[in-house]
């Protein structure tokens, strides 16, 4: 079974490698943006790894050509690995490869940010309708995701 671990870098990236214990029991890939701090993956995980662009919405005018980018580059990754799920827990850089997965038939599990206690992410109001399994960190969230599963922390 394939599956795709995707995240933005920083917070989103750490959550995400909690579960690097799956890792052992599927065959994996990891897409995340690239950065100084997460260059030690490809080595790590070598031939497991693809980057997107980083980009920032601090930076409208570029964000939206990165972002562009990071769309189509993620439907090339998305054939390349094929994956039967994918796991993610967000933000921007996943949204996309998430909506072809569910056109191709790949199954999504979304990981909702622990940093996030009452409030929905924006990446979570996009994922939530397509997400075969759509997991909260918080007991307090299944108040605003009723389809939601309470998972506990991943930390």
């Amino acid at each position: 079974m394939k599956v795709l671990f995707i995240s933005s870098t920083g917070g989103h990236l750490s959550e995400m490698m909690e579960l690097k214990s799956l890792f052992k029991k599927y065959d994996y890939y990891i897409i995340t943006e690239k950065t100084k701090s997460n260059l030690y993956l490809k080595d790590e995980y070598k031939g497991k790894v693809s980057y997107l662009i980083y980009g920032t919405k601090d930076h409208l005018f570029s964000y939206f050509f990165k972002y562009a980018y990071n769309i189509i580059a993620s439907v090339f990754l998305y054939f390349k690995v094929h994956p039967d799920y994918i796991i993610t827990t967000g933000t921007h850089t996943a949204g996309p490869i998430c909506y072809f997965g569910k056109i191709f038939g790949s199954k999504i599990i979304y990981v909702e940010t622990f940093a996030n206690i009452s409030t929905k992410t924006i990446t979570g109001k996009l994922i939530y309708p397509i997400a075969d399994l759509f997991i909260v960190q918080w007991k307090e969230m299944l108040k605003l995701y009723p389809r939601a599963k309470y998972g506990g922390w991943i930390f």
